[in-house]
């Protein structure tokens, strides 16, 4: 050990300086509480760099709920889509088929006078993720209930307009349960011949010439003949406002006047006026004007085989005709 020395002034001689135990208590002090105050900074340091274990097991436990809830969210979407569709086949199909008035949006939605409730929620999990979801489902849960109320009137309806039903254009008009006939559908597409964006107001029925073609409603027949661009035409009329058009026939089987029932076979497909291969062009027209014939299959397909085939007809870019 070291000794310190100082110069005694009186006698100018070197003396060692002795240290009592004041001293070195103070000294073993300031050593303690650096040491303290060292040990305080690294373990700071250690858990704000390295989580424990507790952590850890909570983090993943996050992640794990951040996933499901992503999951969910993707579900509650898909299951709004469908419910979308429902409700636009509802409000422009089944209720005008019976002269019902739509149901306003905000009537489906819900009033929006919970967004305090959303807003705290989300305060509370920390997460806009969990909040929005539960706007989701609420939406979707009056949605559905709404449009079930919906569709026991139109059920009401229905039965007290039988013939009504009867004549109004319900089914495909050629023979495709498997969808595989399916070619284009309503909506801007690439003209085959003149390659323009043009919008095709109606729907194309890929098929060999010679295949049937079904009268899609009771109507009587009030055209058969050429028609520019469709080639050999028939159009049914099946009162209450609708009319139904087959285009680009090989060869008509009815004739003007004749009353028609829904599934007989009014003509043969073909290849005929503006077209570049066999197919059927069918259209649907309500009070003079058309309209997407995909929402008038309601007989033929279920809810499941309808979405199918709505994604498959949106997916061609380009017509027949």
């Amino acid at each position: 050990m070291k000794h310190k020395y100082r110069i005694n002034p009186e006698t100018l001689a070197l003396e060692r300086i002795e240290h009592g135990i004041v001293f070195w208590l103070k000294r073993s002090g300031q050593y303690i509480l650096v040491g303290l105050l060292l040990g305080i900074v690294f373990f700071f340091v250690f858990f704000m760099i390295f989580p424990s274990p507790r952590e850890k097991q909570l983090m993943a436990q996050k992640e794990s709920l951040e996933a499901q809830m992503q999951i969910m969210d993707q579900k509650v979407n898909q299951m709004q889509v469908v419910m979308t569709d429902m409700a636009q086949r509802d409000d422009n199909l089944y209720r005008v088929l019976f002269g019902a008035e739509p149901i306003p949006l905000a009537v489906r939605q819900g009033a929006t006078n919970k967004i305090s409730y959303y807003e705290d929620l989300a305060q509370m999990t920390n997460s806009q993720l969990a909040a929005d979801l539960q706007l989701k489902i609420d939406v979707l849960e009056r949605e559905m209930y709404v449009q079930a109320n919906s569709f026991n009137e139109i059920v009401e309806m229905a039965k007290s307009q039988e013939t009504m039903m009867d004549n109004i254009p319900a089914i495909q008009p050629v023979l495709n349960k498997d969808l595989k006939h399916v070619a284009s559908g309503w909506g801007f597409r690439i003209h085959p011949i003149y390659h323009t964006r043009k919008f095709h107001y109606g729907m194309d029925f890929s098929a060999k010439t010679g295949t049937d073609v079904f009268a899609t409603g009771n109507a009587k027949v009030v055209y058969v003949g050429w028609r520019q661009g469709f080639g050999n035409t028939v159009i049914l009329d099946h009162g209450y406002g609708y009319q139904t058009l087959y285009g680009h026939l090989f060869k008509s089987l009815v004739r003007v006047g004749q009353k028609v029932q829904r599934g007989d076979v009014i003509a043969l497909v073909g290849n005929t006026g503006a077209s570049v291969g066999p197919h059927l062009h069918y259209e649907v027209h309500q009070n003079g004007r058309p309209v997407d014939p995909r929402n008038y299959y309601f007989i033929d397909l279920n809810p499941e085989e309808y979405d199918k085939m709505v994604q498959m007809s949106n997916n061609f870019g380009q017509t027949f005709d």
